[in-house]
């Protein structure tokens, strides 16, 4: 045992926190020791291995604390005492590091270079004198000397990385691209879509080029157990596989806006494919290094190879019928010889009852069909031959949940001390799947989620600071994250994600089909009538089409008198659909005019009334929003004319609404053929809603051409 030493800290702990990697070990180490001083009753603690340096830093803390402690060769930890004279000083955070103080100037510090044995300190040169190392063993020591030489270059291979990626930020203080989220862009056409290649911008830097498409199984870096079931099961690749998998692959972030009912499937499989590849291969790396440190006594070897915590995927899903898909093609791909917790499993995601009938479109099936509760999170963990399911995030492998699910576990912003987003810290892959299901529940919940990734964590959770890789210890975890985000659209909101959370060193590329539009499509022969009007800023657009409505559009309603019936108002958003629902129930022009309404957050019972007070005429106008369509997909009946708000996200939207309501009237003779019509409302800031509808052929003119009203028959 160590004697108590005295009241100031050592000098050693004081250079320490002079270092940032070694500062933030220390502080940690601390927080820890304070923790058991104050709330534990344990006669004495252990913590984790680590390196030499670090179990000095202990011994000294240990020290300042007024506690005993020794190191433990068995577990390879140092275990500290409690003792009557335990304390908790001033915090090393709170003390500054001292200066020298001299008369003279200090010296001219040298560039620092590891020299080999046998070279002269003060050249640098080979010395001509031939002498042998002899270890403490009495082997030659060339052992030794090869593991010095591999962490050399180890460490010169992590610096060429760290400045091919980084730059010399720390020197220059300058951002570099990638923290100033500067890219280069590209644009690249291939057969199934258009993409955008964006890599970190850098002069001189050649034009970033679409990788070759991967045809198989074949072409992959894949663990041997998970090969052999692949290349059985999976022997190649279709289309949208073969072009996601390069940059799947190469870990690049990816906006894939093209997903649909036809490859949902495939989808899946590259994907989970993808993620059980990367636990794998982290897995496999951890044991085989933690098996060489126990063998090496070679108290300098270094095997980086963790993150602060074990969590390395997150799967945001909307649905546990989604989770269970995804479950499904995990054990698909895997094949484990065990799976614990199955059977809790199957009870709390499966649902294979019939809850809709067969009216209902493929993509609304897929999406709410099964288990559709929207609140769930589950942690998967890997072993060699088990899946375990409902394990503790803190020793799960892949994190399966819901925005909300996670919200609720990471905890509420006003509550700072009771949230936990540790877990989180260490994710190395997300995975969104149908971010169209996340867009229409709450997207909010998304993004506080991205703004909880890859942070510091608060506490330590038991981890061995030796083994974590230095760019989590330098707080860069963010730039090798991959980002992957499926939908069958992009929006906005998509675009801002991959933007301001998307910072992977390796780059990002968006997918975008070519849209060639609905408008001769649609089941019925329809007047479509497009009005653009003019909005000064996309902040300024909800009041100049509210503008536009009550000026030009409610009107052209009024004029109709009696004929006014049938009228059909899509509202996208809610906040227009309460601003428009106030405006019919107050204005003096509009008090003869009856309406109902139909939100996402009405009940079946009033929403039931309103549609049938709207097919019996008693409601003049039905106002209708795009939530309430994707939750409920009502088929409305004694819809004679349609007006549109705003245009729908989803384009299959508009060919229900503008075709099959119309389609449905004139089948049931309510309505003349060829004498629907469809007034739709839009602005320069809708060009992505409106590419979809009108196609990539159509969208500049209109919005760019000086005429504000563009008609289809």
């Amino acid at each position: 045992m160590n004697a108590v030493h005295g009241q100031s800290p050592d000098e050693k702990l004081l250079e320490a926190m002079s270092s940032q990697k070694d500062r933030l070990f220390l502080l940690r180490l601390e927080a820890e020791l304070i923790k058991f001083v104050q709330n534990s009753k344990e006669p004495f603690m252990d913590f984790p291995p680590s390196n030499s340096f670090c179990r000095m830093l202990t011994h000294k803390l240990a020290d300042y604390y007024h506690m005993t402690h020794q190191y433990e060769p068995r577990i390879g930890s140092v275990r500290i005492f409690r003792t009557p004279y335990a304390r908790v000083p001033d915090s090393l955070a709170s003390i500054g590091v001292p200066e020298p103080v001299s008369e003279t100037p200090p010296p001219v510090m040298l560039p620092r270079k590891i020299m080999r044995r046998g070279e002269d300190v003060e050249s640098g040169t080979v010395s001509g004198v031939l002498y042998k190392v002899t270890s403490e063993d009495g082997s030659d020591g060339k052992e030794k000397s090869a593991l010095a030489n591999q962490k050399e270059q180890r460490e010169e291979a992590y610096k060429q990385a760290r400045e091919r990626i980084f730059g010399n930020s720390e020197k220059t203080g300058e951002s570099t691209p990638v923290q100033g989220n500067e890219w280069a862009t590209s644009r690249h056409v291939t057969k199934l879509s258009r993409a955008v290649l964006m890599s970190p911008k850098v002069d001189g830097a050649e034009e970033a080029k679409l990788p070759s498409p991967i045809t198989g199984p074949d072409g992959l870096k894949l663990k041997m157990k998970l090969k052999e079931v692949v290349s059985r099961k999976l022997p190649s690749f279709d289309p949208v596989q073969q072009s996601l998998a390069p940059m799947l692959f190469n870990y690049q972030d990816i906006l894939f806006g093209d997903r649909n009912v036809r490859n949902s499937d495939s989808l899946r499989q590259i994907t989970c494919l993808h993620a059980i590849n990367h636990v794998l291969k982290t897995r496999d790396r951890v044991i085989k290094n933690t098996y060489k440190l126990s063998k090496e006594d070679n108290p300098d070897l270094e095997c980086r190879d963790q993150g602060f915590v074990r969590p390395k995927v997150l799967f945001l899903l909307p649905t546990r019928q989604s989770c269970a898909k995804m479950v499904s093609t995990i054990e698909d791909l895997l094949e484990p010889a065990q799976k614990e917790n199955r059977k809790r499993f199957e009870d709390a995601y499966v649902d294979t009852s019939e809850k809709f009938r067969d009216n209902k479109p493929a993509d609304f099936l897929e999406l709410f069909d099964g288990n559709d509760d929207d609140m769930f999170r589950l942690g998967v963990k890997f072993t060699r031959k088990t899946i375990k399911y409902f394990a503790q995030f803190y020793n799960s492998d892949i994190l399966m949940a819901s925005p909300l699910g996670l919200r609720m576990a990471i905890g509420s912003v006003e509550d700072k001390k009771a949230t936990d987003y540790d877990f989180l810290s260490s994710i190395e892959m997300v995975i969104v799947d149908q971010a169209d299901g996340l867009l229409n529940q709450n997207w909010e919940h998304v993004e506080y989620i991205f703004e909880h990734l890859n942070l510091q964590p608060k506490d330590a959770h038991g981890c061995d600071f030796s083994r974590v890789r230095s760019w989590y210890l330098e707080d860069w975890a963010k730039h090798f994250r991959q980002t992957i985000v499926l939908a069958p659209f992009l929006t906005p909101e998509l675009a801002e994600l991959q933007r301001t959370q998307c910072h992977n060193w390796a780059g990002k590329v968006r997918f975008q089909p070519a849209c060639a539009g609905l408008l001769q499509q649609l089941p019925v022969h329809a007047r479509q009538t497009f009005s653009r009007f003019e909005a000064a800023s996309a902040e300024r657009d909800p009041d100049a089409r509210f503008a536009y409505f009550t000026s030009a559009i409610v009107p052209a309603l009024l004029r109709r008198g009696k004929d006014v019936a049938g009228t059909l108002i899509f509202v996208p958003s809610y906040l227009d659909f309460v601003r428009v629902r106030n405006y019919f129930a107050t204005a003096d022009a509009l008090e003869s005019l009856s309406f109902g309404n139909i939100s996402e957050y009405a009940d079946a019972t009033d929403a039931a009334r309103a549609r049938s007070h709207f097919l019996s005429g008693r409601h003049k106008v039905l106002l209708y929003t795009e939530r309430a369509h994707h939750f409920r997909r009502y088929r409305l009946r004694g819809v004679r004319r349609v007006v549109m708000y705003g245009l729908p996200e989803n384009p299959l939207f508009y060919r229900e609404i503008a075709g099959d309501y119309l389609a449905k009237s004139e089948e049931e003779m309510r309505l003349e053929a060829g004498q629907g019509t469809v007034r739709v409302m839009f602005s320069r800031y809708d060009v992505m809603k409106l590419e979809r509808i009108v196609g990539s052929q159509r969208v500049g003119k209109m919005i760019q051409e000086r005429g504000d009203t563009f008609d289809f028959v």
